[in-house]
């Protein structure tokens, strides 16, 4: 039986369209991550953050490899041959990496954004997807809770941990819901069970979920994305040198049988 079967057109193409800003987005964060192994603060954060990286980058994997299913598109071409302008990751980890307190503060804000996107597809119509969800809500658990320890830390770190914390979640605030961009024909996925609620819904649920803790450590809450209608086209010149280090192996031998 076909992967697609059952589906109708429209909800195909908006399920294509929600595993493509799904995969680039553990992509882009992943290989942003991935940068810090072996320089980072602490030599176990080294491997912590080493671990993090992989672990994304081994969801977009499957999430392209979902999408292949469904296209017939190779998941290596999907991730290495677009140009860049064609991603669709959220302009949240568009940004280039800077300091600690940055990776840490926008992983924080992904993290809970993650949780909140996957818990609406944890009992998907879409079989093969509730059960991929699974499989990364156990990682996942990990990653948010290692976020949460040192965003704790860094907010009681006077004076210069809590600075750059505070300057960052600024960098990062007119970005941070861009997790919740509304996809393509959301509603026929909601209609159709793939998706429990709609990503305005779940942007909801999501800064609900930040205040305690930001009240508790006196940080400010993120608001609304500045520019909602771009959170997933509108990518930056970190992001275009990213794609150069990420693609520039693929392009040495594009033929080449790796």
């Amino acid at each position: 039986m076909s992967l697609d079967a059952g589906l109708a057109p429209g909800t195909r193409s908006a399920l294509e369209a929600l595993l493509l800003a799904m995969a680039d987005d553990e992509f882009v964060i992943g290989y942003w991550d991935s940068e810090w192994t072996g320089i980072a603060p602490l030599l176990e954060e080294d491997v912590a953050m080493s671990s993090i990286a992989q672990d994304e980058i081994g969801h977009a994997r499957a999430f392209y490899g979902l999408l292949g299913e469904l296209t017939d598109r190779d998941p290596d071409t999907t991730a290495y041959d677009r140009p860049p302008e064609s991603f669709r990751h959220c302009r949240l980890v568009d940004h280039a990496r800077t300091d600690w307190a940055f990776t840490i503060a926008r992983r924080y804000l992904y993290e809970t954004a993650d949780a909140v996107r996957l818990a609406a597809l944890e009992d998907s119509s879409f079989a093969p997807l509730a059960g991929l969800v699974a499989k990364i809500q156990r990682e996942e658990r990990y990653h948010l809770a290692h976020a949460e320890g040192w965003l704790r830390r860094l907010a009681v770190a006077r004076p210069e941990g809590r600075t750059r914390l505070l300057a960052a979640l600024r960098t990062l605030a007119p970005d941070a819901a861009t997790v919740f961009t509304r996809l393509p024909d959301e509603a026929t996925l909601v209609e159709a069970g793939v998706m429990s609620a709609g990503t305005a819904d779940q942007a909801v649920v999501w800064r609900a979920g930040l205040e305690p803790l930001f009240a508790q450590l006196e940080l400010p809450l993120p608001g609304a994305a500045a520019d909602p209608a771009t959170g997933r086209t509108t990518h930056s010149d970190g992001f275009r040198w990213l794609y150069g280090e990420f693609t520039a192996v693929r392009y040495m031998d594009p033929v080449a049988a790796w």
